[in-house]
């Protein structure tokens, strides 16, 4: 049986150009406003096979809290949810291409806070939130398609909780407010149930929890890595075993919500049909207390440091670094060169209504293969906050989409320290510098909807107006997440093995040949995607669209969830 990669995209590096580019002094980076208002604020995103961003956010969101309201976007053909008083979008799909939208309906609440993957089909699939807690909600990758909804589905409500796709394309779904345990998607059987998990009731704070959302990352040895407050442990989710527990981060501060900080698995290399090894990066976060703190008007400054550790290493220890800004609520999106950008979020307080202040708005641009004491770059600022509830991905052509941000019970729009957010901005990292385009490389192939399967070899041939050196070549794929309250579910790089070299074929013409990843633990069973390829010279960047791969799973099995 073949099976199919999650979304990647691909770069070509050529190393006379170094893969991170220097910063200038004034701030690297730029930014443009997409759009003025998208009719809500993106408080979940996904990158879809269509080159499209999924976006939602909440509806009703119970009697306790009061209604939530309208949005901006009305529902298309005047539809109108079940109280009949919202006639409102509280979805939408976001257009790359041609920077538009349109308006996708929900029935019931996703809000506060679901999680979601891409699955084996293309379709997206989300599960649980604040009402509806144990639905599966499934969208898939068509014109016209809105959501097909699995009521009573998950043996328990899914709140505040983290997807992850296994190998055999399933989901791993893990924790929630007051749910200590893990399920799956599809389940092998409608009566499986839930299955405990004593470490997330042991990282658990009374009455300020700073476990939720947990970081979840599938290890290349088929376990999981799964960080809750200040400590990780190794799960064999097959087994139910506890496979490594990892030393607490220095410090012992929080790094989950509600002292949210942000967390990414670093590029992996591959090198003779392995990874050299695997390393997960934290930064940000809340001092122990600051939720309590915040409750009642005193804001505590947020964390200024990122733990570092090879969670592959049979003796793994945290390597401490301190970032030039403190931050909390902030982004971690991993870029095509290698690097990683630290973006949205403030300097104090922590997640939640009204609890943060001091919007960060300047970005940050880490460098994993510099020495300690020197990995980290200032961007160029923004001049938009983006607090509680604000997101940012990588979008194929190499820009960062930057939305969100709604610290409040309902779109506010006056009268408030950080006003609802509708914007939709672009953060283009220093290697899209519009100076530099006659230079850009263009991808002659392979052509669009290009199939690749596990352990397959491929050719790149691309194009560059000014002559390169053919030598040190790499070949990177990129798995864009499913974003929601600064974790980044399935996001993913790696480094491909190639012979680290392009040949000239003919003037200005070159071919790198690259090996796709052999084990599924590696690039994990997907779906089938438009991606892009990217062939960077000095820095630059270019893309064009393939896909990954053959399917698994049919369509109306993932429906009705069998």
């Amino acid at each position: 049986m073949t099976f199919r990669f999650p979304l990647f995209y691909i770069l070509l590096l050529l190393h006379h150009a170094p893969p991170c580019p220097a910063t200038p002094a004034s701030g690297g980076g730029s930014w443009s406003l997409l759009l003025p208002s998208i009719g809500i604020s993106a408080t979940h995103i996904q990158l879809l096979p269509t080159d499209r961003v999924f976006v939602y956010d909440r509806t009703y969101f119970g009697d306790n809290f009061g209604n939530f309201g309208n949005s901006n976007i009305s529902l298309l053909n005047v539809e109108c949810r079940p109280n009949t008083t919202d006639c409102t979008s509280h979805s939408v799909e976001y257009d790359v291409a041609s920077n538009s939208f349109r308006p996708f309906f929900i029935l019931t609440n996703f809000y506060c806070c679901s999680s979601g993957t891409l699955r084996p089909d293309g379709s997206l699939g989300i599960t649980g939130g604040f009402k509806g807690g144990h639905f599966v909600r499934v969208s898939k990758p068509c014109d016209t398609c809105d959501w097909q909804e699995i009521p009573s589905y998950l043996a328990e409500q899914r709140w505040y909780s983290t997807n992850q796709i296994l190998p055999d394309g399933r989901q791993l779904i893990v924790g929630g407010r007051t749910s200590f345990t893990y399920e799956f998607y599809p389940k092998a059987s409608r009566t499986e149930d839930s299955i405990p998990l004593p470490f997330l009731k042991e990282t658990t704070d009374p009455k300020m929890e700073n476990n939720l959302y947990p970081f979840v990352f599938l290890n290349t040895d088929g376990n999981v890595f799964i960080y809750a407050n200040d400590r990780a442990i190794l799960f064999d989710y097959v087994k139910n075993k506890v496979v490594k527990t990892y030393p607490n981060i220095t410090g012992g501060e929080p790094r989950n919500y509600p002292s949210t900080g942000s967390a990414v698995l670093l590029p992996m290399r591959i090198a003779q049909g392995k990874v050299e090894w695997v390393e997960v990066l934290i930064c940000g976060g809340a001092p122990r207390n600051a939720y309590f703190n915040a409750k009642n008007g005193t804001f505590d400054k947020a964390l200024d440091t990122c733990g570092r550790i090879k969670i592959s290493d049979p003796d793994p220890q945290w390597v401490m670094e301190t970032m030039p800004i403190a931050r909390i609520m902030g982004d971690m999106v991993l870029l095509p060169n290698g690097c990683v950008l630290i973006i949205n979020g403030a300097g104090s307080g922590v997640a939640g209504w009204e609890l943060g202040r001091d919007p960060v708005l300047t970005p940050v641009i880490y460098h994993p293969d510099r020495p300690v004491g020197s990995r980290f770059e200032m961007q160029k600022p923004s001049t938009v906050p983006r607090m509680y509830d604000s997101t940012a991905a990588l979008l194929r052509d190499g820009r960062v989409l930057v939305s969100g941000s709604n610290p409040h019970k309902k779109y506010e729009f006056s009268n408030v320290l950080f006003p609802t957010e509708l914007t939709v901005e672009a953060f283009s990292p220093v290697y899209l510098d519009p100076s530099s385009v006659g230079l850009r490389p263009k991808i002659i192939s392979p052509h669009n909807r290009f199939r690749v399967q596990h352990g397959q070899q491929m050719d790149i041939q691309f194009k560059v107006s000014n002559l390169v050196d053919p030598n040190l070549v790499l070949v990177t794929m990129v798995a864009p997440p499913f974003v929601t309250n600064s974790n980044s579910m399935n996001q993913r790089l790696l480094i491909l093995e190639g012979n680290n070299k392009a040949i000239a074929t003919e003037k200005l013409l070159y071919k790198a040949t690259v090996t796709a990843p052999a084990s599924r633990n590696v690039a994990p069973t997907g779906l089938e995607f438009d991606s892009s390829l990217r062939v960077s010279s000095l820095g630059l960047v270019s893309s064009k669209e393939y896909s990954l791969g053959a399917g698994v799973s049919s369509p109306t099995e993932l429906i009705r969830g069998v």
